[in-house]
């Protein structure tokens, strides 16, 4: 029962992010949280940009309404150990 009360805590608790894959380097980059989809669809164009920019090669970017991520960005070593930053790229 306690399973399912924080599956639903989760949900509603949920905001809008975008999650931003990229293949050089690494990494997994959270940008939020947003009230609503239509300004996290607005905002991720600059986000891309911005990662562009800095020389990182894209992989996948996804607008999604999740719990907030416990790390902002997820930078993955050789090896596939997670290396973890709480600070935004």
């Amino acid at each position: 029962m306690n399973g399912l009360f924080s599956q639903l805590k989760g949900l509603f608790g949920s905001t809008w992010w975008i999650e931003v894959s990229t293949d050089t380097p690494r990494c997994i980059y959270y940008f939020g949280p947003f009230k609503h989809e239509s300004e996290a669809s607005q905002a991720a164009a600059g986000y891309v940009e911005d990662l562009e920019q800095e020389g990182a090669v894209l992989c996948q970017t996804s607008i999604m309404k999740r719990p907030t991520p416990k790390q902002l960005t997820v930078e993955y070593s050789s090896k596939f150990h997670a290396s973890i930053s709480a600070e935004p790229r």
